[in-house]
């Protein structure tokens, strides 16, 4: 890493490219639909910062597994021209289910990263985001979120890449941080992700977040969440269908 700027020079060409599941698409956001989500802000600071040209696609789709993110992979790398930076993120749908371990996710994100790595392009890791203080059963989804960060922080290191430590980041653990459905990040809450991420690109400081108050619940405000998010989402897992059944990327080609 360069001890000033990142890992980016402001005068070198970025093709970026970002794959991943719900997070990084950008689902939850809804305040702008000509810029959704964490990696659509990374791009316009990459833009708004350098001098040279700056290309990005999203191949990300809701509800992928993490051998879903490894497929948005070989998609990547046969962009032409080729990409210069990826970032990726998966798991977050994994360690919902029964039969998640962590060395599993880890092992397919390691073929990932290799394979990105294999190209030339930079690869940069990050874990997902922690809704489980919002979450029914949160305490199981937090432990297990946590076990992922530190197996892909280990990976990263061992690999030398750059890990932006979603996963950990307590100020987004604040209920303003979060949409409707308490799963996904809201505009403010992929804000603060996208400013992580630029800060390990181009050394951007992280803004100081502002003072947050409490969140009251209501009673009647759980039944309506069980009944619009937690059902529905149930209803997915046992018919074995997902929230990206039949989508496709946002951004399939360079933009």
């Amino acid at each position: 890493m360069h001890a000033m700027t990142g890992l980016l020079y402001p005068e070198e060409p970025v093709r970026y490219v970002a794959v991943g599941d719900s997070f990084t698409e950008g689902i939850g956001d809804g305040q702008d639909p000509s810029l959704l989500g964490w990696a659509d802000r990374v791009a316009d600071g990459l833009r708004a910062w350098s001098s040279a040209s700056v290309s990005y696609a999203n191949l990300a789709i809701r509800g992928r597994t993490i051998s879903g993110v490894l497929a948005q992979v070989s998609v990547a790398l046969a962009l032409r021209p080729a990409p210069t930076l990826v970032t990726i993120c998966g798991g977050g749908n994994d360690l919902l289910r029964p039969t998640f371990t962590v060395a599993s996710v880890v092992v397919q994100m390691r073929s990932a990263l290799t394979s990105i790595m294999s190209t030339g392009a930079r690869p940069v890791l990050l874990s997902p985001a922690d809704p489980s203080a919002h979450l029914p059963l949160g305490r199981l989804v937090r432990a297990r979120g946590h076990v992922l960060s530190e197996g892909y922080r280990s990976l990263a290191a061992r690999l030398g890449i750059s890990f932006v430590d979603v996963s950990h980041d307590v100020v987004l653990r604040h209920r303003a941080f979060w949409s409707d459905d308490r799963l996904h990040l809201n505009a403010e809450g992929h804000d603060r992700v996208a400013a992580s991420v630029l800060a390990e690109l181009i050394g951007l400081p992280v803004p100081a977040p502002a003072s947050r108050g409490s969140v009251r619940r209501r009673l009647k405000d759980e039944v309506h969440y069980l009944q619009t998010h937690v059902a529905p989402w149930m209803q997915r897992r046992l018919t074995g269908r997902s929230s990206g059944d039949l989508r496709s990327a946002r951004y399939p080609d360079w933009c």
